[in-house]
This record gives structure tokens, sequence and C-alpha cells, in this order.
């Protein structure tokens, strides 16, 4: 774990529309790629060690800011991390995503645990995969560790006219 690299920083929405709109008029944060995540979009999707059976629902809206990509999570629906932390915290950072190499993932999270730090939630999207790791306690936010591969075109972009060509 010598080189690191940040590839992203992720906040908690309540309404995502409302969110994009906020750093699209403050910031010119943008455009913002909007993508629903679904029992069909999400393969191998485990919460707290146990493997999620039940719907689920979550928006997912990206933009990027230099080299880092600014997400923004809005839960609808089912079990995760994401209610968890709008329920207990409310909006705000919710974590920072470590990028790394697929050969070296399963060395890092081993790595990680060895520090007593366990994942507690994991999945694959498209060419993308996604450890969230409990680093809550001792940074005051989660870390995830992924490999930041290729996820497929969004269904809408905001604002709608700005989307990249």
């Amino acid at each position: 774990m010598n080189e690191r690299k940040i590839a992203q920083i992720c906040m908690m929405s309540k309404d995502i529309q409302k969110s994009m709109e906020q750093y699209w008029k403050i910031w010119g944060i943008g455009p913002w790629g909007i993508h629903i995540f679904t029992p069909e979009r999400i393969r191998d999707f485990v919460v707290r060690g146990k493997p999620v059976e039940e719907d689920f629902e979550f928006i997912i809206a990206v933009a990027w800011l230099g080299d880092i990509q600014i997400e923004l999570i809005q839960p609808i629906q089912g079990p995760g991390i994401y209610w968890e932390f709008l329920n207990n915290k409310g909006e705000g950072i919710h974590h920072i995503k470590e990028y790394v190499k697929d050969e070296d993932m399963e060395k890092v999270l081993n790595e990680y645990k060895q520090k007593g730090i366990d994942v507690i939630q994991s999945g694959k999207i498209d060419d993308d995969v996604f450890y969230y790791l409990d680093t809550e306690p001792t940074l005051g936010y989660l870390l995830e560790l992924g490999n930041c591969g290729k996820v497929n075109e969004p269904a809408r972009w905001y604002p709608s006219e700005a989307k990249p060509k």
C-alpha cells in the first residue's frame, strides 16, 4: 500500500437532483452522469457478510473535479450502508475511494483485515468492483477500495444540455 491514489469522494444525499443542481450552480461541477442501480445491475452484492436477496435501488450521480470523481448517492429502497448513514448522520461525506489494481485487491484487503478493518459492503457493477471498509470509527468516514473499472453509460445526464461528447 505504498503508492496511493484517491479516485473518488462521495456524499450521501436525500435528494440527488437538488444536490446536483447545487454542485453545478455553486462549484460548476458537472455534467453529472446518473445511474440507477438495482439487482439487475449489481452482481455479488453483499452487506455485512450477507448476500442481498431482496429488492434494492439506489441512484448514483458522478462528475469529475480534475482527476477526482465526485459521487452522490441517494438510496431509494432495500438494505445497505447508504441507509444506515442517512439515518444516523444525515447528508454528508460518506466515503473516499482508493484505486487498487485487480491483482493487488486481495493483498490490500488482507492488510486492512490484519489491522482489524473489515469489509461491510461489496459488489460488482459492469467491470467495476467495490469494497467498503469499516473505517468510520477511526477515520470518521468509510474507505472504499475499487478497481475503477468501466461502468456502462448513464441513464441520463444533468444538465442534459451539458452531456459530454
